[in-house]
């Protein structure tokens, strides 16, 4: 039996149909996350192959959670049309969103962030024993 193998198997008016402004295609992917704990420092490592500086935003929410978000804004362009148009399409990522729950003894006030070859890093600071004693509230019962 001879089976024809057709690669445009869903047809073009479906095609246009869910890829256009009424109803535009979302990619979505959960990219990798490593956490590292060291004497002195958490690290967190995202992949994102492809993403730079600007397409991160890294904030501590009102519950003081780390709160990382990626969005890879891509601009149509009406001359790729001529170059043709994906199949299918896996490595791409448009948007992410990941909260994380912080440890009590991270210094929030000294959080920095870098992005290089691809990998955001997020380096969370601890704070030493004496900070954290001095933190402590001691209530009086009356």
């Amino acid at each position: 039996m001879l089976v024809r193998r057709n690669s445009n198997w869903l047809p073009e008016v479906f095609n246009d149909l869910f890829n256009s402004d009424f109803m535009p295609r979302i990619t979505t992917t959960k990219p990798a996350v490593n956490v590292i704990e060291k004497e002195h420092e958490y690290t967190v490592e995202l992949a994102a192959p492809g993403m730079t500086r600007d397409d991160f935003t890294v904030t501590l929410d009102e519950d003081e959670n780390l709160v990382v978000a990626m969005e890879k804004k891509t601009e149509k362009n009406e001359s790729d049309k001529n170059n043709g148009h994906y199949l299918r399409r896996e490595f791409f990522y448009t948007k992410f969103n990941q909260t994380l729950l912080l440890p009590e003894d991270v210094d929030r006030d000294k959080i920095v962030a870098s992005v290089e070859n691809g990998v955001l890093t997020v380096n969370l600071p601890k704070k030493s024993a004496e900070d954290i004693k001095k933190e402590r509230k001691i209530i009086t019962v009356s």
